[in-house]
């Protein structure tokens, strides 16, 4: 009888691996992307069909509503390495965003529904870095490629889950958005209750005297392939706008209404499925390698949808976009939280999340002119576009800055990053 271990016990101790706090930040994440997803399955045609907005008021809610979210996840990431604890951070950020369900299914006009969009917003830039540096801290440097992967996976079921509830409620209540809306509130408590108990941060070393992050001499810390993940992604956020324009291109296809929420179910799925194993995967290759297929597979998404006139093609481009998903998003938070050092893991990931949103404002705008103006293939052309700049940046990666492995042993970062924590 083999001793050799099997294939699905190396995948279980692969799992027990991986933190408790880390799994359980995957919940956390999960049910609150199930409220989050219920509601912004439905937003833009709660906008365009019931309040009567148009694209482009759309595409400026959704820009100015994410950038918030980045602009606020500098001042909170900054703030969680300056005051040594996370997990209040994040009980505000998630308590601010079940508090403001409510909001959603009340409003009248397109001017309270952008205002609870921005509130719920706040409230994730708040959450946001430092629930992603409290991920690095609570993981080994070689298992945070499945760490970031596996949240993101779990992020993902709930991101699925969301949609598909929610097609469920429509159809069973008549196509009533604003019941959706009210049941939303359900799943964001039960975020909030799971990390308020099951959740414990490590000890920091809270007595040591801490510097302001946001200063030169601390900034000299982030290595320059830090900079350079920041500008890929800023390049990469105006290839994907927001989501809701999938939506759109869906209805404009002949969706049915009730049925929108499935374009998202199914993108999710995808992301889903393919999060975890690629998250493992940036752990044993190359990671510009992993980065610049997410790349490539973004563009092809693109080129479909700005193609798709018809319902299967609109579902098509949906799945191709969840694959980049899988493939791009852990993998950049990973990319991130190796390079920064242990105390400025709540600022990198602020300042990480400005340049994002920032340029989500320009890509949400810039979609929804073009959208509004020319039509969606235009929308859809110009994603790919900045797609392939964003592909061709990788090109200037310093090897082996990026961690995995490149046909060897994973390299040793504390050499190439200056005053690297090693630390956990």
């Amino acid at each position: 009888m083999s001793n050799q271990p099997q294939a699905s016990d190396l995948r279980q101790s692969h799992w027990r691996q991986i933190p408790s706090g880390v799994v359980a930040l995957g919940f956390v994440s999960l049910f609150m992307d199930v409220s989050s997803e219920m509601v912004h399955s439905l937003l833009p045609i709660f906008l365009v069909n019931v309040l009567g907005a148009s694209a482009a008021t759309f595409g400026v809610i959704e820009g100015v509503a994410e950038a918030s979210t980045a602009i606020t996840k500098v001042f909170s990431g900054v703030l969680s390495d300056w005051w040594g604890k996370r997990k209040p951070l994040l009980l505000a950020g998630y308590g601010l965003a079940a508090l403001v369900r409510p909001v959603f299914p009340l409003a009248g006009t397109a001017t309270v529904v952008f205002a609870a969009r921005l509130i719920d917003r706040i409230g994730k830039g708040i959450r946001g870095a430092p629930r992603d540096a409290l991920v690095a801290d609570l993981t080994p440097p070689d298992r945070r490629g499945a760490a970031y992967g596996l949240r993101q996976s779990l992020d993902s079921v709930g991101a699925f889950a969301g949609p598909m509830i929610a097609l469920g409620l429509m159809l069973g209540f008549n196509n009533d958005v604003r019941r959706v809306f009210w049941i939303a509130a359900i799943p964001a408590l039960i975020a909030v209750g799971i990390l308020l108990f099951a959740i414990r941060e490590p000890a920091t070393r809270r007595a040591e005297r801490r510097d302001f992050p946001i200063q030169p001499g601390e900034l000299r810390l982030l290595p320059a392939h830090y900079w350079l993940t920041i500008g890929i992604a800023a390049l990469f956020t105006l290839a994907r706008f927001s989501e809701g324009f999938l939506l759109l291109r869906a209805q404009r296809s002949g969706l049915g209404e009730a049925w929108i929420p499935a374009v998202l179910g199914v993108m999710n799925v995808v992301y889903f499925l393919s999060a975890y194993p690629l998250g493992r995967l940036a752990d044993q290759l190359d990671r510009r390698r992993l980065l610049a297929g997410g790349v490539a597979v973004l563009v092809i998404a693109d080129l479909i949808l700005a193609y798709a006139n018809t319902v299967p093609l609109v579902f098509l481009g949906a799945l191709v976009w969840g694959l980049h998903m899988g493939a791009t998003q852990g993998l950049l938070a990973t990319l991130v939280g190796d390079a920064a050092p242990q105390r400025l893991r709540g600022t990198a990931f602020g300042l990480f999340n400005l340049a994002s949103g920032v340029a989500l404002i320009g890509a949400s705008v810039i979609a929804g002119e073009l959208w509004s103006r020319i039509g969606p293939t235009a929308t859809f052309m110009a994603g790919a576009i900045f797609a392939a700049v964003s592909g061709v940046a990788i090109l200037f990666y310093p090897r082996g800055a990026t961690g995995g492995r490149s046909g060897g042993e994973p390299p040793n970062l504390a050499h190439r990053i200056p005053a690297l924590d090693t630390e956990e």
